[in-house]
């Protein structure tokens, strides 16, 4: 297994415990983050790009696996708004790679580890171009005009899902 800390600076040396913000973590202790290597396509866009991803499982259904993969070449899609194209198109990203020996699993199904102590990264990789990183990984990439009907759907599936940043979205779209 391979962890990774993926950021838009260039020159992270050291990676010290924060306290997470998030309402469902315990916020006693400062964590380093960390993400695993199959959920690493869920992070390869710009930081405040919002995004809604999805992946099959074995745990998903034939009736999701039709509907939401009508290639059988992926079985994992990031979907972004038209807004964020260019953005994506000329973002670098970082990843840094630790070892894994003081991570400890957090979510399974967003792929997020983390370590309560501080982290020097054993590896640094330069991804320039997104689009052709996630399509090397056969992730499917979908750019939409709007995320919501999109979330709102694929939260009601097997599959395994993240939405991140969608303060950033669109707004909702009104229904007729």
């Amino acid at each position: 297994m391979r962890l990774f800390h993926i950021s838009e600076e260039s020159n992270i040396k050291v990676f010290e415990p924060r306290i997470p913000l998030r309402a469902d973590i315990d916020n006693t202790k400062g964590l380093v983050w960390s993400i695993n290597e199959k959920c690493l396509p869920n992070f390869l866009t710009p930081r405040n790009c919002p995004r809604v991803t999805y992946y099959s499982t074995d745990k998903s259904s034939k009736e999701d696996n039709e509907k939401y993969f009508p290639s059988e070449s992926s079985q994992h899609i990031v979907a972004i708004e038209h807004k964020w194209f260019e953005t994506m198109k000329n973002t670098v990203l970082y990843l840094y790679e630790f070892d894994i020996s003081k991570f400890y699993l957090q979510d399974e199904i967003a792929g997020y580890y983390v370590s309560e102590v501080r982290q020097v990264p054993i590896n640094k990789i330069i991804k320039a171009n997104l689009f052709n990183e996630l399509s090397i990984r056969n992730v499917e990439i979908r750019i939409v005009d709007n995320l919501w009907d999109l979330s709102d759907e694929i939260k009601q599936t097997s599959l395994n899902w993240s939405m991140c940043r969608m303060a950033y979205a669109q707004e909702r779209q009104k229904k007729d």
